[in-house]
């Protein structure tokens, strides 16, 4: 078979190939302004896989990391990463022979839960064919990173009985023969973010480097309230509740309240922190806001009723892209429905940043 090694696409290229209506090549050179472009004299080498909008590689190239190779399967998403950081992530992980990826120091992977079909367990790398970690865990093997970081929701830790969670580390460290400390439950509001975001991260170094001991970053004392991300000016008129909107929220909680149940809408006071910013099951809902500022409240959108007098809004795209420590420069040219799903789909960038540091030290002379 033949391996021909993948390399990162340029936005430069991407534009250069696309052809105008005359078939003409267009060179857009000139203008190109990347938000995020690759560090200067980096010190390390990473893979971004399930890359998403690019949450891993802000934090990983502030710490002055190469990116070498991205996967992402959403088109979208893809137009996103590209936007901001002038590559065109590959595709489907799993179209992609392991041989082609580029070698690197530190694997990252924001990878999606999903069940092993075999039952019992017992065949350890085999049990896993049919999901993505499966494609994590052939890349190891093939490319023998320093490092690996990976990152789930915290539902992980007990999903199948625990039995996901369990293969996995078993696969790591019997078979890909990793050092892999016990995984640790990181919430982004101890590191500078005002949200209540759970995300199990799963760390690991190779066994030939002889790294026996790992330390997760310690939470920072510093404390941020949502006004610390809030829009400092006034927000469009789109972003506020109807008022039959509103009232169906309050009814759907007290109907919930009645039978004991805490479900229901919220809203998030200046002084507070947000819920995990998530896509459906009400994630904007339990994390709407007061606002007084509107001045016009003529509708923008085609809403039932009028916009509510209590003030109440969604929170914009850009508070969330802020809740999960996206800088302001990160461009957002997608429509608001998909920028939620991006940002809700991403990871907290501080986290991810304060661990990978504590990987970098550990990596010290191997790099």
């Amino acid at each position: 078979m033949k391996t021909e090694v993948l390399e990162q696409i340029s936005l430069l290229d991407y534009l250069n190939f696309n052809e105008t209506k005359s078939n003409e090549i267009v060179d857009n050179s000139e203008d190109i302004k990347i938000p995020f472009p690759t560090p200067k004299n980096p010190q390390f080498s990473f893979i971004d896989l399930f890359a998403g909008i690019g949450g891993f590689r802000i934090a990983m190239q502030n710490l002055r990391g190469k990116c070498v190779f991205t996967s992402e399967i959403d088109t979208n998403v893809q137009k996103t990463y590209l936007t901001n950081f002038g590559d065109k992530p590959y595709g489907d992980i799993t179209k992609i022979h392991e041989l082609n990826i580029p070698d690197h120091d530190i694997l990252c992977a924001g990878f999606p839960c999903q069940p092993f079909s075999i039952a019992g367990f017992k065949e350890g790398f085999n049990d896993t064919r049919g999901t993505l970690f499966f494609d994590i865990a052939r890349i190891i093997k093939a490319k023998q990173p320093k490092a690996i970081f990976l990152e789930n929701v915290k539902g992980l830790v007990n999903h199948n009985k625990g039995n996901t969670l369990k293969t996995i580390l078993s696969v790591l460290r019997e078979e890909l023969n990793y050092y892999v400390p016990e995984p640790e439950v990181i919430n982004a509001k101890d590191f500078g973010l005002p949200q209540n975001r759970e995300r199990i991260f799963i760390v690991g170094f190779r066994q030939d480097l002889k790294i026996n001991e790992f330390e997760y970053p310690k939470p920072i004392p510093q404390k941020v309230y949502f006004k610390d991300v809030k829009e400092k000016s006034v927000v469009e008129t789109k972003y506020y509740l109807s008022n039959q909107y509103l009232q169906t929220l309050k009814k759907h909680r007290a109907r919930h309240e009645s039978k004991g149940n805490g479900f229901g809408y919220e809203v998030i006071s200046d002084n507070g922190i947000a819920n995990a910013i998530v896509v459906g099951g009400m994630g904007k809902e339990r994390n709407l806001v007061y606002d007084d500022r509107i001045t016009d409240f003529t509708p923008t959108t085609n809403i039932k009723g009028e916009i509510n007098r209590e003030y109440i809004r969604k929170m914009t795209p850009r508070e969330w892209a802020r809740l999960q420590g996206f800088p302001d420069e990160f461009k957002i040219e997608v429509s608001d429905a998909q920028a939620y799903k991006q940002f809700g789909n991403s990871v907290a960038i501080p986290a991810i940043q304060a661990t990978a540091e504590q990987i970098i030290k550990n990596l010290m002379g191997d790099l």
